[in-house]
Formats: structure tokens, C-alpha cells, sequence
């Protein structure tokens, strides 16, 4: 079920209505927002109903038994029990094919076949994302930084539908607790939400759909058919792709969890106005960097240990925070990219430091060197291979003619860049110099947005990117 959607818009109505009925009478509003976030995940395919239901009961049960041991040796035990079991399904649903095909591919240069059948799985919309929320909730139990919640609390916890799919990365800690108590519909900031809902719809419908299906597809699926200037800006068209996708999708999300009185992690922060790839993880997909950073780099040894070490703890996390984006060689040559980029930011001394000690000179040349930096690593997580991406980077030394590139494309290049240095609070800005109020100048904005996204937005919507991590 795609949040841009007439479904979705009649699902969430009947949610809302439901929800704000039912809030004051806990377990009966649980147990429906339970079935809700169900449907929802069913909408996809109902079969893979058991699969996050049976990940609640083990990763649940784990924390239990937990809960009830205070012998560090027992609980380690049953931390590594938790910890196998998701890394088992992600590694059985998510990676069987990849190391099969990979051992076959390297052993058969030997005229060696290993006995591994190649199966075709289906890959569970969501995975990579239940599961890692589920990971984090077991290890905050196993270091008593969060207690053993209530079953039906889990089970809401891991499916809650806003966020279930595609993010952000929400913990247990920042979740449970708004479980405990009814929230007051008084309280929601509804202009607020609304203002997320309607600007992610037009990331998502506008910029990202129109950029990714008049540029950048056709350039990635036939680079040899492009030249230098095409190819460089299908490039930068997807640097907004992908962010107004991924960010788009966030923002819906994070405001439609508002309209059902759940505050969520911020999980975008102008990431294109970043001073360096360290700055750039601070603000790209921050509840997955501080989930790589908490959960891998730091038990890694982090940087405590000396350079060697900092700087294998840094590859490793990102080399796994880029399979854990994909199954494919593009995604861990791309983890590594960004890793190798980190550690020499590290020990150069050229990771972020405060924009107010610089000049605008400095400022403005870090900018554009970490975007080009970004841009080059989207081109290997795009890439269909890495043969592909070789081909689309040889492709910008290459002359050729210009047929894709628009008006329109270039102009939603600018709006996508230029969105990262719109004051954060614009809204409100706006709604002083016309001395409005703000639910009435969100409902006017609204409604004009919805016209405009219905407008421009190109019949068929795709499904977002994360859908397939």
C-alpha cells in the first residue's frame, strides 16, 4: 500500500477516525492499531504476515528471558540468540542468493560447482528495517537501557505501519513510552504534520517521479547513448532522486505518525549542505547512522584503539551499512567508498567542524567537494552493476548530443539542491508576514499543494527506493 495513494488516503481516514475513538481505552486502541499496521503490511502480500509476527514472538521472548537474568553470562547467551536468529532471517531472505551466486561465480573459475542451490526468494518488503528495530530493542534490553516492554507493546512497536517499511529506524526507547499513555487530540500539531505529509507528496510525486523517469533511467539503462553533460546531470538528478524519495517517504511517514499523536527521530537534515562525508552521515539517514554507529562502529572499538583500528572499525561499518542496503557488489564497493572517504576525513583532520569558524569561501568549497564526493558514490548505489557504473562514469568524458535534459529536469535539480538551504522555519515566517494563523495558513497551503502535486505528478506511481532494502 503506497502512502501517495487513493487506498491509502481511504485507510488512513478510517485509521485516524478509529484511533481518536478508541485512544482512551488502551488495549482495545492497541489491539486495533495492532490489526491496522497488519493490514497495511498484508496489503503487500498477506503470507509475509507470519514472517514479522514470528520475529515479534522470538525477538520478544529473548528480551523476556532476559529480563528475568541477572547473570551476565546467561544474558550474553541469550543476546547472541536474539542477535543470530534476526541476522539468520535477513541473511536467509535478503543474502542467500548474493553469496550463492558469489561462491558459484568465483569457484566455478576454477571449473569448481559448490552443491548450493541457487533458489529464487522473495525479498520481504521491510525487512531490513523491522529487523533492525527489533536487533536494537534486544540490545538496549541486554544493556538495561530499556525495560522489557509488554507483549502487545512489541508486537505494536515492531509493525507500527507509518514507519514499518521504509523508516526511520525508530528504538524502543523513543517508541514504548508514548504507549503508556493516551495521547490528547488537543495536543497533535496538525498544521505541522500536514506540512510534512504534503511536502513529502511532492518529493515523492513531483520531483522524484519526473526526475527519475525523464532522466536518470533512461541515462542509467543505456549509458553508451549519452553524452558528457546528459550523464553528469542525470547524475545530479539522481542525488535529488534518491533524496527526495527516501526523505520524501520520511516526511509522510513522521507526519502521519503526528496525526496518531507519536512524535518520531528526525531522520533528514539538509544532508546536501554537509561539510564533509562525517557531516554528511549526521544528516543522511540519521536513524541508520546512529544505529551503524551505537550498534557496530562503537562495540567495533570505535575510535578508541589506535589509527589502524579506528580505521578498520570505520570500513567495516560502512561496508556492512552498505550490504545492508542491498545484495549486490555495487552496495559494498559503495559502503567501502564512504568508509575509506571517513577514515581519511579522520586523519586529515578535515571532518566537520563548527561553519562559524570558516569563511564563506571555505564553507562553499567543502560544500561542493562533499557533494561531488556524494554524487560519485550514488552513482555505484544506482549502478545496476559495476560494470554499469564504469560505463555511466566513462560516459562524462564523452561527447554527445543532448535530447533528455529539460527545462523542467534542471529546474527540479535546482529545487531539489537549493531545498537543502530553505530556513528550517519557513512556515512560520511565512505565516507572520501574512499574520496568519498557522492551521489556517497550513490548510491554505495544503490544499493549494494538493493541486499542484495531482497536477504535476506523472500518472503511476513508483514505489519508493528503501521499499527494496
Amino acid at each position: 500500500m503506497l502512502f501517495p495513494t487513493v487506498e491509502f488516503a481511504v485507510f488512513l481516514v478510517v485509521v485516524l477516525t478509529t484511533s481518536w475513538l478508541l485512544m482512551r481505552h488502551r488495549t482495545p486502541w492497541k489491539l486495533f492499531m495492532l490489526a491496522a499496521s497488519y493490514v497495511f503490511y498484508a496489503a503487500w502480500d498477506w503470507r509475509y504476515l507470519a514472517l514479522i509476527a514470528g520475529s515479534t514472538v522470538v525477538n520478544q521472548a529473548v528480551a523476556v528471558a532476559m529480563g528475568r537474568r541477572d547473570d551476565d553470562r546467561v544474558r550474553r547467551q541469550l543476546l547472541t540468540i536474539g542477535v543470530v536468529a534476526n541476522l539468520g532471517l535477513l541473511g536467509w531472505f535478503k543474502y542467500y542468493g548474493f553469496f550463492v551466486a558469489s561462491a558459484r561465480n568465483a569457484l566455478g573459475e576454477f571449473g569448481i560447482t559448490p552443491p548450493l542451490p541457487l533458489l529464487e526468494i522473495v525479498l520481504p518488503v521491510g525487512i531490513s528495517f523491522f529487523t533492525f528495530q527489533a536487533m536494537s530493542y534486544v540490545i538496549d534490553v541486554y544493556r538495561r537501557q530499556v525495560d522489557v516492554a509488554p507483549w502487545l507493546d512489541t508486537f505494536l512497536y515492531l509493525a507500527f505501519f507509518p514507519q514499518l517499511v521504509a523508516g526511520p529506524i525508530v528504538r524502543g526507547s523513543e517508541f514504548l513510552p508514548q504507549l503508556r499513555e493516551p495521547r490528547d487530540p488537543r495536543a497533535i500539531p496538525a498544521a505541522r504534520a500536514f506540512g510534512l505529509i504534503l511536502g513529502g507528496l511532492f518529493k515523492k510525486v513531483v520531483i522524484a517521479n519526473i526526475l527519475a523517469t525523464t532522466l536518470v533511467d533512461p541515462v542509467f539503462a543505456n549509458p553508451s547513448a549519452h553524452g558528457s553533460l546528459e550523464t553528469l546531470l542525470a547524475i545530479y538528478g539522481y542525488a535529488v532522486v534518491i533524496y527526495a524519495d527516501f526523505s520524501g517517504y520520511t516526511d509522510i511517514a513522521i507526519g502521519v505518525a503526528l496525526l496518531l499523536g507519536f512524535s518520531f527521530p528526525q531522520n533528514f537534515d539538509a544532508p546536501y549542505s554537509a561539510l564533509s562525508l562525517r557531516d554528511f552521515w549526521r544528516r543522511w539517514h540519521m536513524t541508520l547512522s546512529r544505529w551503524l554507529r551505537d550498534y557496530l562502529y562503537i562495540p567495533l572499538g570505535g575510535s578508541s584503539g589506535g589509527a589502524v583500528a579506528t580505521a578498520g572499525a570505520l570500513l567495516a561499518t560502512m561496508v556492512l551499512g552498505g550490504l545492508w542496503h542491498g545484495a549486490a557488489w555495487t552496495f559494498v564497493v559503495w559502503g567501502a567508498f564512504h568508509g575509506v572517504g571517513l577514515a581519511v576525513e579522520r586523519f586529515t583532520g578535515q571532518g566537520p567542524t563548527d561553519p562559524a569558524s570558516m569563511g564563506a569561501l571555505e564553507r562553499g568549497v567543502r560544500r561542493v567537494v562533499t557533494f561531488h564526493l556524494v554524487c560519485l558514490g550514488w552513482v555505484l548505489f544506482r549502478a545496476t552493476s559495476l560494470g554499469n557504473a564504469g560505463e555511466v562514469l566513462g560516459q562524462l568524458f564523452q561527447p554527445g548530443t543532448v535530447t533528455l535534459v529539460t527545462p523542467v529536469a534542471i529546474a527540479l535539480i535546482l529545487i531539489g539542491i537549493g531545498f537543502q538551504y530553505v530556513p528550517k522555519d519557513l512556515g512560520v515566517r511565512v505565516g507572520r508576514v501574512f499574520d496568519t494563523p498557522r492551521p489556517v495558513l497550513a490548510g491554505i497551503l495544503g490544499g493549494a499543494g494538493l493541486l499542484l502535486v495531482d497536477a504535476l505528478g506523472p500518472q503511476g506511481i513508483a514505489p519508493f527506493i528503501y521499499f527494496q532494502f
